[in-house]
């Protein structure tokens, strides 16, 4: 059996897709729909088929489950790049996750025959995603003789960052406006997610297991759905099991990492009373500055160095 490496479906068009939405924020889902459509469908059904002649002993349920599995942890892997300095990055590490997943849906439906560059598929997943009831409804959003400037246009530049990013959010699965639980609860989680943003400020790394676990719990959601929506019925094999998934361990090792680094320089500073002007502020400042900066350069070499490897591995 051969082995392939591929590299992340979206890695080189997260940017392009990022130029396309910021025109019409509001216009979000649909935009990802089409633009998915146009140049991820085209190559999820080969992608299927040498999956099948890589595995000839697989039937179409084991078929999936490699797929979602794949999907997952590239999804997990990718989408866990989103660093405390560098909160311009993030609506691009957003559309990488986001095309990631879509394509793993539409790898889903080529598993069950259906053309991944059928108009349709862009229908299906405005409706997995929840932003539409029915696939009539969203047949019509889609169609651009009926778009409609989306809601967002007109906003400031920061109103219009933060827009897109809230609607990223949930369209990713990090974010679930129905959510049943208590408003204890909800507050709770965004009180996480506010303390984690002012740690990941001083340590950047430490986003990498809050979002490898935000984003592994939204896209086996969203495969989920599809399964049920192309097979008929939930699909036992595709197992998330109780392990620690190797992504998401390398994921808090390197948190832990980033953390380290700035408490062991702070304690350096405190040990050794270096001081500016008199006082030990603008020591800390500067120390907690570099340090934030070096672990998320690092992070961010590391990131694209290993995006580009896979690049040339794949066929």
């Amino acid at each position: 059996m051969r082995k392939r490496t591929r590299a992340a479906p979206a890695a080189g068009l997260a940017g392009s897709l990022l130029k396309e939405v910021r025109a019409e924020p509001g216009r979000l889902p649909e935009s990802l729909a089409s633009f998915a459509l146009r140049h991820l469908g085209p190559g999820a059904g080969p992608t299927v088929a040498r999956l099948r002649e890589d595995h000839p002993e697989a039937d179409a349920a084991a078929l999936r489950a490699l797929v979602v599995t794949r999907g997952r942890r590239t999804v997990t892997a990718e989408g866990a790049f989103v660093g405390g300095p560098f909160l311009l990055l993030i609506p691009l590490a957003f559309c990488g996750a986001l095309l990631t997943q879509v394509r793993t849906v539409l790898e889903i439906a080529a598993v069950e025959g259906r053309d991944s560059t059928d108009p349709q598929r862009a229908a299906e997943l405005l409706v997995l995603q929840g932003v539409y009831g029915d696939t009539e409804t969203a047949r019509a959003a889609l169609d651009p003789a009926g778009t409609r400037p989306g809601r967002g246009d007109g906003r400031g530049r920061v109103a219009a960052f933060w827009y897109l990013i809230a609607r990223m959010t949930r369209l990713l699965g990090l974010v679930t406006p129905d959510d049943a639980a208590g408003r204890r609860v909800r507050v709770g989680r965004w009180a996480l997610l506010g303390g984690v943003f002012l740690v990941g400020l001083v340590a950047p790394l430490v986003w990498l297991p809050y979002m490898a676990v935000g984003y592994y719990r939204g896209t086996t959601r969203l495969t989920d759905r599809a399964t049920v929506f192309y097979v008929g019925s939930p699909d036992p094999r595709s197992s998330r099991g109780g392990r620690l998934d190797p992504v998401m361990a390398r994921a808090g090792l390197r948190a832990m990492g980033s953390v380290l680094l700035p408490a062991v320089a702070l304690f350096l500073v405190v040990v050794t009373d270096i001081r500016i002007a008199g006082g030990r502020w603008p020591v800390a400042v500067i120390v907690l500055t570099t340090s934030c900066l070096v672990s998320g350069g690092w992070w961010l070499w590391r990131h694209h160095r290993r995006r580009r490897r896979a690049a040339r591995q794949d066929p």
